[in-house]
């Protein structure tokens, strides 16, 4: 029988070096897997919840006759807007804050944008998009700058603005440019 080939010292040690990132990498995946039940943690319950967990809900469908082709979507009833391509795929939903004067239902069009300035509110606003007028108030899309995202104030008074989440409000100036239609619906 042959005798084997003696390895250098430098093959050993790159093979140790190598099997002992293996060990840590895996010790690491599993570490970051969370803990695993073992035979003593892992029991079974003989109860079944009275409340089941929610479960992750499908994103929001746009709304039936709102239109075809790339659109804003803008549902009064249920306080959300949908960016819709021209494919009909929906490219992003989120639900708004709106102000105390809604627009009719109907298509409108972006008529002008404004980066920033104060609402009638008093909160300093931007990424204001004016679509609509109804009983004398501009009705827009807007985000306030300081991130807080809370509904127009009225103190008695007539605000158009349908307020968003920041990153809502940059997404939605980014796809919402003059000429872009907006279905208003229930």
């Amino acid at each position: 029988m042959p005798v084997p080939a003696r390895l250098p010292s430098w093959a050993w040690t790159t093979g140790l070096t190598v099997g002992a990132i293996a060990a840590v990498t895996v010790l690491a995946v599993q570490a970051d897997q969370g803990p695993h039940p073992t035979a003593s943690s892992a029991k079974p319950s003989n109860s079944v919840s009275a409340q089941p967990k929610p479960t992750a809900s499908a994103p929001a469908r746009v709304p039936d006759g709102s239109g075809t082709g790339r659109r804003i979507v803008y549902s009064l009833g249920e306080k959300r807007v949908w960016m819709v391509d021209a494919s009909e795929a929906t490219r992003r939903t989120f639900t708004v804050w709106p102000g105390t004067v809604d627009p009719a239902l109907g298509t409108y069009t972006i008529s002008s944008r404004n980066e920033a300035t104060t609402g009638s509110d008093g909160v300093q606003i931007e990424h204001i998009m004016y679509f609509a007028a109804q009983d004398g108030v501009s009705v827009a899309f807007s985000n306030a700058v300081d991130g807080s995202s809370p509904p127009p104030a009225a103190s008695g008074g007539k605000t158009g603005g349908v307020r968003m989440k920041k990153a809502d409000g940059s997404a939605l100036w980014a796809f919402g440019t003059v000429g872009t239609t907006v279905a208003v619906v229930r």
